[in-house]
């Protein structure tokens, strides 16, 4: 039996393998997939959890349609390992997330099969009914259009403004809902809740499904019939159970909610619902794990968790001395710490308490701290209503994910200079997750905006300090950036004392060349003038610790007697630390030769972060490079 599975997955390469197979061959199909990405995924961390969850999904949407012709959108991506092993990147996938190798998400430029770029939630039904009017517009009316998003996702406000238009705009698009419970943490709010009340009519949905389609086989529903029908169907069902569909009130039909852990009637279903017309949704319930019972017991631990046994679960850490608390754990003491002594300190987070280690607030004091959802703008506008009212909300989120929100920190918290602090972790290269999670951004983006205080710590101790600053009266948003990993310090405790805002330091005493750098690449950078130090080279280096206000006085004195600066920061090197010291020198004709290291002026691949800023230039060998040769710079 274990051969002829195995044998079965061998002789598919492409979606096309996958249709020439009997249905009832599926429930194998699926069995050897996931078996296949436990076992790579255990050796080859990533996205773990949510792959499992969708592996039927997976098989029966290639089964159905006929991909690529039919577009498959992906909300997120951190499902799509089955996706990728069924489209031709089979043999590959033990290159997942490593550099050079496949991406950690679905892009189209890596594959026709992966139609839209995925990394950031709640794009999919935009995209999908973008691709559905396409569609139209160029005669295609045999191109079916899939949209696949997750429960979390829909907390996304993109999800409800794509939602709106579906409704309004002809299109035959289906939308497949994702119903597991989960974003990485625990899904939260009205959205969760209105899914599990949804449940309750399950017998409902399936006697209408099997009414609709009989009437279509007799030629008794038409599309205006339908419309009428669908009005009516939708009021009394609101009028005798007391409870209106969201999406059936929005002329969305809807299907479900249906097993999405047995593939065989997910193919009938999607064959029945295919080729109707109009946008419809299909709810399916599914486990995240399924079929690995450590995934499935602990969905949160297992998202994304390294290396691990593939047969006994249990997963390999890092083994040998301790090591450095991560920034993320830092900031999570730190925080439950300032918000025990400051009765006026809340916690917010879009979606990611455990990520960024707000966990540690909410389970001493659940009533201080926030899980807003996948919904970074509302976390931001949120947290500045709190703020308006004599509040001082610490919000975290991602670097990147905070894209989201530069509206919202602008119009909601800046014009009106409101105490929100803006915790942004993982800023700089992220590894693995690549482009779509790097924090190339934020120095640069937020650096024109006024009003905003920005800040990046050398390391935890300084994190904790600058924690403790941005909650003392001030007006106006102070933003905090830190990379995701571990820290340098053994012991990252420290007093909680403040820091003077606007103010750099000087970390290393030279005449030759002044370094400027900002945040823990400081660290590098402090390594290497040391090292050249014992080579009789005598370099300065000042940890600027503020982007904003900048340190106006300490320029000075380095462009009044420093001939050649060098600026290094994790960021993109356009619009940051660099282009800041560059436009301090020109407005006060100061005229050193300036050298500015950072991001490149491109979309950093996927890889291990070491590999990355060896690529960049930003180690320790690419910024020794630049404070020795110069002319090449």
């Amino acid at each position: 039996m274990e051969k002829e599975a195995e044998k079965l997955l061998t002789n598919i390469n492409l979606p096309a393998d996958l249709r020439r197979l009997p249905v009832k061959e599926l429930p194998r199909v699926c069995e050897e997939l996931r078996q296949t990405i436990i076992e790579q995924l255990a050796d080859n961390p990533g996205h773990f959890a949510s792959s499992l969850g969708v592996v039927e999904l997976t098989v029966a949407l290639h089964y159905v349609f006929n991909t690529p012709y039919d577009r498959l959108v992906w909300d997120v991506g951190h499902q799509a390992s089955g996706h990728k092993i069924l489209t031709g990147r089979k043999e590959r996938f033990s290159t997942y997330r490593h550099l050079h190798g496949l991406r950690p998400f679905p892009s189209p430029e890596e594959s026709e099969y992966d139609t839209f770029a995925c990394g950031h939630a709640s794009n999919s039904i935009s995209a999908a009914l973008g691709m559905a009017v396409a569609a139209h517009k160029n005669g295609e009316e045999d191109r079916h259009v899939v949209a696949i998003i997750g429960d979390g996702s829909m907390s996304g406000g993109l999800a409800f403004e794509g939602l709106n238009n579906v409704s309004v705009t002809p299109n035959n698009l289906l939308i497949i809902l994702n119903d597991n419970n989960m974003s990485i943490d625990y899904s939260v709010g009205g959205m969760k809740d209105y899914l599990h009340r949804l449940h309750r009519s399950s017998l409902y949905n399936r006697v209408r499904f099997k009414l609709s389609r009989w009437m279509l086989r007799m030629g008794i529903l038409n599309e205006n019939r339908r419309k009428r029908i669908l009005h009516f169907n939708n009021s009394l069902k609101s009028l005798l159970m007391n409870q209106s569909n969201i999406f059936e009130g929005m002329n969305i039909r809807y299907f479900g909610p249906s097993d999405g852990h047995n593939v065989i009637e997910l193919v009938a279903t999607l064959q029945s619902i295919r080729d109707m017309t109009g946008p419809r949704l299909l709810h399916i319930r599914t486990v995240k794990g399924k079929g690995f019972r450590p995934a499935e017991e602990d969905a949160v631990e297992w998202h994304a968790p390294g290396k691990f046994n593939p047969v006994t679960g249990e997963q390999i850490k890092p083994s040998g001395e301790s090591l450095p608390m991560k920034y993320q754990d830092v900031f999570g003491e730190t925080l439950l710490e300032l918000a025990q002594q400051n009765e006026r300190i809340m916690g917010v987070t879009p979606a990611m308490p455990t990520g960024c280690s707000m966990n540690i607030l909410m389970k001493k004091m659940p009533e201080r701290a926030f899980d807003v959802g996948i919904a970074e703008g509302h976390a931001v506008t949120f947290s500045g209503g709190m703020a308006k009212e004599g509040l001082i909300p610490f919000c975290n989120i991602y670097s990147s994910f905070a894209q989201r929100a530069y509206d919202h920190i602008i119009h909601d918290v800046a014009l009106t200079r409101l105490h929100v602090v803006l915790c942004l972790d993982r800023a700089g290269l992220v590894g693995e997750d690549g482009p779509t999670h790097h924090g190339a951004f934020d120095l640069a983006a937020l650096r024109p905006i006024p009003h905003l205080t920005i800040a990046s710590p050398l390391n935890e101790h300084e994190l904790r300090r600058m924690m403790y600053t941005a909650q003392q009266p001030q007006e106006g948003p102070f933003v905090i950036r830190y990379p995701r990993g571990r820290g340098v310090l053994q012991d990252w405790r420290c007093p909680l004392e403040a820091i003077p805002v606007g103010k750099g330091r000087c970390l290393h005493e030279g005449e030759q060349v002044a370094v400027l750098s900002i945040g823990p690449i400081g660290n590098t950078v402090e390594s290497v003038v040391q090292e050249l130090e014992t080579k009789g080279l005598h370099i300065a280096h000042y940890d600027m610790r503020f982007l904003k206000p900048i340190d106006e006085e300490l320029l000075e004195h380095v462009g009044r007697h420093f001939q050649r600066i060098i600026t290094v920061e994790d960021g993109v090197i356009r619009g940051g630390l660099g282009s800041a010291v560059l436009e301090y020198m020109a407005d006060h004709r100061m005229h050193p030769t300036v050298t500015r290291l950072g991001l490149p002026d491109e979309f950093v691949e996927h890889g291990s972060p070491a590999e990355l800023y060896h690529i960049v230039g930003l180690d320790a060998e690419g910024i020794r490079r630049a404070i020795l040769s110069p002319t090449e710079h």
